[in-house]
């Protein structure tokens, strides 16, 4: 059976109200009085009802992040700077994933709001933005994550993607690689598209025509895409010497398949990644990648959603923070 705050009271030989107080205000219990509610307390196994709490504080303490892919190192260190910001708040971090899928979103969504969380961060996965338009309506506030929005009904905080696109595409250049296969992802995703957009730039500040770049378009971005996308590009006629793959977990399922195939990297194909997840350093060819700032992404945030939603909310304006991604070279692009 469920032990509650009464059976607390009766077994400690003292008032509810006493009881609260150790919990709730414990400096207004003598110390004599705070151990012996306390030893109750942990021989009973009394837990108090968060939900009950909120239900008296009249708000959440508890702050939601849907994420594309929690298979994704990336969304795994956005998700630890998110919880370390919210700790330190005395808040709690309820992460979901939406896999990739709009549907899913908007299902997660309208479970937050049928919550009532205190607040959320959320990757989109609906390029229309019609789900977040939709959430908006239950007066949630929200920051939207791993893109910038502009939109004046919440703050936004990304990695300019554009930025990281050009930087892959100027090293491989700089390599000398003029036939280069990109291996994307759902087109549907704004980073897969904005990626594109910034490795066409880099090509055409270099002169070169956009026929330069043949892109392998993938389903989803994980390794058993990214090894399929090996596939078919060990399978092109006049093939390219060089891969930029949109996320890193793509770059390590190609690196398997060229490994298996006994195409060397970097000797006779290059290979870039993105993300610079732990993985990327560690991989049979140490992988160069654009760094994006996870961490520092979700801690920025939860502290623009923390704010937002804490005693100086009526100073809030929403901010709309853009990071720059770093390319870090490692064996997989050099000779």
């Amino acid at each position: 059976m469920t032990v509650g705050i009464k059976d607390v009271a009766q077994q400690a030989g003292v008032s509810v109200g006493t009881v609260s107080n150790v919990l709730n205000q414990p400096d207004r219990v003598s110390t004599h009085t705070r151990r012996h509610v306390q030893e109750v307390i942990t021989r009973l196994g009394y837990v108090r009802s968060e939900y009950a709490r909120q239900l008296r504080a009249g708000r959440s303490r508890i702050i939601s992040l849907l994420v594309l892919d929690m298979a994704n190192p990336f969304f795994v260190d956005i998700a630890r700077g998110a919880e370390r910001a919210a700790r330190d708040a005395g808040l709690g971090v309820m992460v979901c994933n939406s896999g990739q899928s709009p549907s899913e979103e908007a299902d997660y969504l309208a479970h937050f709001a049928e919550q009532r969380v205190r607040g959320a961060l959320i990757a989109p996965a609906d390029p229309s933005g019609q789900t977040v338009r939709n959430f908006r309506r239950h007066g949630i506030p929200y920051v939207v994550v791993d893109r910038v929005t502009g939109d004046e009904e919440g703050c936004s905080v990304a990695v300019d993607d554009e930025v990281g696109g050009a930087l892959a595409l100027r090293h491989l250049v700089a390599q000398g690689h003029r036939r280069i296969a990109f291996v994307s992802g759902p087109p549907h995703l704004r980073q897969v598209q904005d990626r594109r957009t910034g490795a066409l730039q880099a090509l055409s500040e270099a002169g070169l025509s956009s026929d330069v770049l043949h892109e392998l378009p993938a389903e989803r971005m994980d390794v058993a895409a990214g090894r399929d996308a090996g596939a078919r590009l060990l399978g092109l006629a006049d093939r390219p010497t060089a891969v930029f793959c949109a996320n890193d977990l793509l770059a390590l399922g190609v690196l398997q398949a060229l490994y298996a195939a006994g195409v060397k990297v970097p000797e006779d194909m290059a290979l870039v990644g993105y993300d610079d997840i732990e993985f990327a350093a560690a991989a049979t060819v140490p992988l160069t990648s654009v760094r994006q700032p996870a961490f520092t992404l979700g801690t920025i945030a939860a502290g623009l959603l923390l704010e937002e939603t804490g005693p100086a909310a009526q100073d809030h304006r929403h901010q709309h923070v853009v990071l720059q991604p770093e390319l870090v070279v490692r064996q997989s692009s050099i000779q």
